[in-house]
This record gives structure tokens, sequence and C-alpha cells, in this order.
């Protein structure tokens, strides 16, 4: 709304509106309004919930501290959305397709985490919203952003090829600057719709979805594409959803996370940057920067809260829309290959409960006695059974995925 406003405020040659036109300068516009939403009125609404009596019910699992944290406020993950959302509508450019896209995939999240904490909270059933109903949800998610990615003319992606490049059919010889080819220059840059992805540490990098239906027409792409959303989807908000167990475990790791896909979107989005990094151009994804930067403000914000000991929870409204953003924005700018490593706790914490689950039921069918891996799964909770106070766990687990998110960084040069 406010980019509407201040370009309005540049033609009438009001001195100072046109900041809003460099992009730097609106994320750092949205980062600070997410962070005073996220710090000012979480405090409001912790009350409130208190108020209300909204508070976790805790299960006595004999983990230490666990049931000091009886009665604290739940569904905080409204905190989190709302310190999206609402810097979002502010300052992005609301007609942007991806700015669409990742504000659908947010509020549908977060609708579904909603239910599942009233369920736990007003109902009083432990158990929340069904699993098959969940999964509905992820998958409706899924098909609607894997669609929108897919069929709408405005994805596009601007990819650097040698100068004796053959143009394919729907492709569109473009510059860098727009202009005719330069004939000094030792190669061109093609415009094309498709869903062409980035492959990690191999150089020409590239990879094209339709390749796996052995490059048919673009048309029946999407049987492929899509399935392909439905699991970032499902797994990547299911993973954020087992992280949060811990006192700003889950929020600190989507910080960081979340600080990688600025990076990743900031580069994409700039010519320039992309130029000279030899990564894809995706044009109209700067307004992708902007969202990340409420995304990481919000995560901080709520860390204010949700740190040991946390006054807080964000519950499955926060938790499953974290990695749902983390895993639609991922698409968007072409690294979804790239989420095992800067998703690298969630994937462990995932695999872990996979693992453990498996091995159990493998023995008792084999055995009669069914066997763990660890002591407990997730796995943060098996180093707190070997006695290691949570803050630490928490600490380590943020050194890790610091460790990760530096290595997904130097993948851009690395090839």
């Amino acid at each position: 709304m406010l980019t509407y406003l201040f370009n309005y405020l540049e033609e009438l040659d009001i001195p100072g509106a046109g900041l809003f036109n460099y992009i730097s300068f609106r994320a750092a516009i949205t980062l600070i309004f997410s962070l005073i939403i996220s710090i000012s009125f979480g405090k409001r609404i912790i009350r409130l919930l208190q108020k209300q009596q909204i508070g976790e019910t805790v299960r006595d699992l004999g983990l230490e501290g666990q049931i000091q944290k009886t009665g604290t406020p739940t569904m905080g993950g409204l905190i989190i959305l709302g310190a999206i959302i609402i810097p979002v509508l502010l300052v992005a450019k609301l007609h942007n397709i991806y700015i669409i896209t990742m504000l659908i995939a947010t509020v549908w999240l977060g609708i579904i985490g909603f239910l599942d904490d009233y369920i736990k909270v007003f109902k009083k059933d432990k158990k929340g919203l069904s699993g098959k109903f969940k999964v509905i949800g992820q998958v409706g998610v899924g098909i609607i952003v894997g669609s929108i990615l897919y069929f709408s003319n405005d994805v596009q992606v601007h990819k650097k090829v040698d100068a004796d490049y053959q143009l394919k059919k729907g492709e569109i010889l473009v510059t860098k600057d727009h202009s005719s080819i330069d004939k000094e220059t030792s190669y061109k840059w093609i415009k094309t719709h498709d869903m062409t992805t980035t492959i990690p540490f191999i150089k020409n990098n590239e990879f094209n979805y339709n390749w796996l239906l052995g490059n048919v027409s673009r048309k029946w792409g999407w049987i492929i594409f899509i399935p392909i959303v439905i699991f970032i989807v499902t797994a990547v908000s299911n993973g954020a959803n087992m992280t949060d167990g811990l006192d700003g475990l889950a929020t600190g790791t989507s910080a960081i996370t979340g600080a990688v896909l600025f990076v990743f979107a900031y580069v994409s989005s700039n010519i320039n940057f992309a130029d000279y990094l030899d990564v894809m151009y995706i044009p109209q994804a700067e307004e992708l920067v902007i969202f990340i930067a409420a995304f990481i403000g919000a995560c901080i914000g709520f860390l204010w809260y949700n740190a040991y000991p946390a006054q807080v929870f964000m519950g499955d409204t926060g938790s499953l829309a974290l990695g749902g953003i983390i895993a639609v924005f991922s698409i968007a700018i072409r690294k979804e290959l790239l989420i095992p490593l800067f998703c690298g706790i969630f994937l462990v914490e995932n695999l872990s409960v996979i693992l453990q689950v498996a091995w159990f039921k493998f023995t008792k069918k084999k055995y009669g006695e069914g066997r763990r891996i660890f002591l407990m799964a997730p796995l943060h909770h098996h180093y707190q059974k070997k006695g290691l106070h949570e803050a630490k766990i928490v600490a380590r687990f943020w050194i890790v995925a610091i460790f990760l998110a530096v290595i997904s960084i130097v993948t851009l040069k690395i090839r």
C-alpha cells in the first residue's frame, strides 16, 4: 500500500519519495515494521491468551523442566502471522504474483495450524486436528501454489546461455539491459516460461522438470511438478512442526533459514548479481525479498518471548506456517533442491521420527519386542534424555543451522 502512495508522491516530486524504489530500503523498512509488531503487540497478545486461559497442556514424558511449562500460552503463531502479513501488505507490491502466492500459502497453512491448536485448547483434545485433514490442507496449498507457479505467465526466468545456443520453442532472446545483443559478448540471455530449477554444486546447474516426462509438451509438465510441490510443502511444514519442541528452537532455526533465502532471493532478483554469479535471473522476484524480510523480523521478534524460558509457544499455528513459507519460497526462487541443506535441522528432526517408528515396528515384528534407535524422538528430545539442558541443545542446533546456512550460500560460487 505504501509503495503505491510513495509512487504517487514521487510523481509530485516530493523529496525522499524515490527511496521506495530501492528494494534494500523497502526490505529494511519491512524488517523493522515486523520487529516492532511482533515485540510491541506480542506482549498484548500473550496477555490476551493468558486471560482466555489458552495454555499448553503438557504430557509427562519424563523430560527435565517439562511439567513447569504447563499453562504457558500457546497459539503464539498468531504473533508471527501478524508480523509477516501486516508489513507485507504495507510495503510490498500486492499485484505481484509471488506476493500473492506467498500470502495464500501463509494464510492457508496458518488456518490449518490454528484449527489444530483450537481443537487442542478449547475442545481439550490433545490429538488436535485429524492427521488426514492436515494432509488434505497441505495437499490443497501444494496444488494451488504448484498451479500458480506452473501456469501463470508472470512466472518467468532469464537464463544465461552460450552465444551458439539455439532457441527452443517458447524461448525469447533478451539481454542484460533488454536491448540488442552485443556482438562482442560470448553469451546471451533467454527468457523462458518453464519450471527450471537449480542443482547445487554442479556447473551448468539447471534442471527442467519436463525432462522427467521425456521432454513432452509443456502442458503436461504439471503432472510431475505439482506432486513435487505437494511433497516439499508437506515435508518441510511437518519438519518445522517436529522441530518446535524446545524453547526457541523452531523460531531461531527458521530465522537462520530465512536469512539464507533472503540472500538467494536478492541475488536471483537482481540482474547484475545474477549475471556475475551466473545464476538464473527471476523478474519480479524482488518482492520476495520484502516478504522474507518480514519473515525474518517476525521470527526474531517472536524469539523475544519464545527464547528460554518461553513466555509463549507458537503452536501449530506458527510451526506449520513457518515450514510452509520456507518450502513455497524455496520453490519460487528455484532453490528447492537445496532444502535438505539449509533446512537440515528440519530434515534430521523429521528423519529421526520416521526412523524411530520404522525401526520399532520392524524389530517388534521380527523379535516380538520393539527397539529404539534414539532414547526419544524427535532428535532434540534424545539429547534431553541424555541430560543436556534444553538451552544448550537449542544453541547447538542453531550453530549447526548457521553452519548449513553458510554452506548453502557458498553454493552460489561452488559449481
